[in-house]
């Protein structure tokens, strides 16, 4: 006679055991967003495919992208507009900060966005142009590098994520006014008190403005909301300069030298608790205290720089004649995981063609000048039993 066994269970229906299956978190769905293969974090698109390849798939929802601006402010600029344009056609809503011109101004330069039907027979980022039988048949390759693997220079993922724009076009204003733009003009904003404070005037006040879109609109995850949830992309131009109230750019010893840092620490606060993404842009080259450039890289999540060409020899230099700049990846973040994404190289270089900007792997052209040094034909002639004067003969 078997021995019945014991139940471990309760009452019929009820699961006493304290083992549960884990679940994973189900992230919030909002278009124009996808979670990340590296980490798993939202993420949202620049609007440069090859600039979110760099940065390990885009820009994690709740961080903040520095830019160092080039030295006429031109290529931090088209980025920051790239930026603001995803956002307009994914149907986020933006917060534009600007000192020198009004925001407005900048939103008429959006780009115009390409259509999938005029994406779809032009070719993408990142995939090579197949090349005909005929020129495959004429095409001759040295046998030892035939098996070599191709060099891409152009950079993108498999999957495709973002749009393409045209920088030829400007944005149409229908589209451009289907979203809620919010801005911030620094010049026309009235100075507020902050003695108990250590940010300046415009800081408090843009912080201030800041603040209020994200618990108005329902940015705030830390509150529960009854609407759909949207992000919020937070585009501030060139902060640090003199426009802003900051002496960062003037003397090596500024008076308010803890007001960007302390700007942007606070703002880090408002993000990682919100569904916001920021780029800021700074005049790295202005600054006169690098230590205080490298406390604001620092205190940023993901940090590139552009080096352009205009006005420096390289511009004419033949090296670099495919190209307008550099790009310098200061810093990549690093969330959910103890390492970060490291970019698979750091030779850079970006490139304003006529309708798109790009960046690249940089890869200098060969060497085809006459002037290379090479061996003369009499040592050529000679073998390896001749010297250079001539001699057949070996002198031990």
């Amino acid at each position: 006679m078997a021995v019945p066994g014991i139940g471990m269970a309760g009452p019929a229906g009820v699961n006493t055991t304290s083992f549960q299956k884990k679940s994973r978190s189900k992230l919030v769905s909002i278009p124009g967003t996808r979670p990340s293969v590296q980490n798993g974090q939202l993420i949202v698109s620049t609007g440069v495919t090859s600039l979110d390849y760099v940065i390990g798939g885009g820009l994690a929802v709740g961080t903040l992208l520095l830019v160092e601006e080039d030295r006429y402010d031109s290529y931090s600029r088209m980025l920051l507009k790239y930026f603001l344009a995803e956002g307009v056609v994914c149907g986020h809503e933006v917060f534009l900060a600007s000192d020198r011109d009004h925001p407005d101004e900048i939103m008429q330069e959006l780009p115009s966005p390409i259509v999938d039907e005029v994406g779809s027979v032009k070719t993408k980022e990142g995939q090579a142009q197949p090349c005909d039988q005929e020129n495959q048949d004429t095409m001759t390759i040295a046998w030892r590098y035939q098996n070599q693997p191709k060099v891409q220079n152009a950079l993108a993922s498999s999957v495709r994520f973002g749009h393409y724009y045209d920088v030829s076009k400007t944005m149409e204003p229908e589209v451009r006014q289907a979203v809620k733009c919010h801005s911030f003009y620094a010049l026309q904003e009235s100075p507020t008190t902050t003695e108990l404070s250590l940010l300046s005037s415009p800081y408090h006040a843009l912080l201030q403005s800041i603040q209020s879109v994200i618990r108005k609109e329902g940015f705030d995850v830390s509150t529960p909301q009854s609407k759909v949830r949207n992000v919020l992309r937070l585009g501030l131009h060139s902060l640090g300069s003199p426009l802003w109230g900051d002496d960062l750019c003037c003397t090596d010893n500024p008076t308010h030298c803890h007001a960007l840092t302390t700007f942007l620490y606070a703002l880090r606060g408002l993000l990682r608790t919100s569904l916001s993404v920021a780029v800021v842009t700074v005049p790295s080259h202005l600054m006169q205290n690098k230590s205080v450039m490298g406390q604001i890289i620092r205190l940023s999540d993901t940090a590139i720089a552009l080096e352009s060409f205009r006005g420096s020899e390289k511009e004419t230099n033949p090296l670099y004649k495919d190209y307008h700049g550099l790009l310098h990846v200061r810093q990549v973040p690093r969330l959910n995981c103890l390492v970060c994404e490291v970019p698979d190289t750091k030779d850079l270089a970006f490139k304003l063609k006529r309708k798109q900007f790009t960046i690249e792997r940089l890869h200098l052209p060969p060497d085809l000048s006459e002037t290379v040094s090479r061996v003369s034909k009499i040592e050529l002639a000679g073998g390896c039993g001749t010297t250079a004067t001539g001699n057949k003969h070996l002198d031990f």
